[in-house]
């Protein structure tokens, strides 16, 4: 079973077992997560396509752990006065494992 779920303003595809990058979490590492919205489930043969969500269906995940991002270099710079700045941005993230999806009867 597939699902598209929504996260942090952000929407991810997984299945059972996937382990996923996503925004950092305020959770201990090793507890359980539980994500309410999600807007699709896909199964072998029936897909179900929520407005916005599919009431009563959740995804159940475990936190792994966390840490940064690479670090990405913003460099700004205009041409004939002497500007130029550089900036370094390493952006928090926690992994989870996809453990269980519930679909509602």
């Amino acid at each position: 079973m597939e699902a598209v779920f929504q996260l942090s303003g952000f929407q991810y595809r997984a299945s059972e077992g996937d382990v996923l990058r996503v925004p950092k979490l305020d959770v201990d590492r090793g507890r359980k997560v539980e994500i309410a919205q999600v807007l699709l489930l896909k199964d072998k043969d029936t897909t179900r396509i929520g407005t916005p969500i599919i009431e009563g269906a959740k995804i159940e995940a475990e936190l792994l752990g966390g840490g940064k991002g690479d670090k990405v270099i913003v460099f700004k710079f205009r041409r004939r006065t002497k500007y130029r700045r550089t900036r370094g941005h390493r952006q928090d993230y926690s992994e989870i494992k996809i453990t269980r999806i519930v679909s509602p009867s």
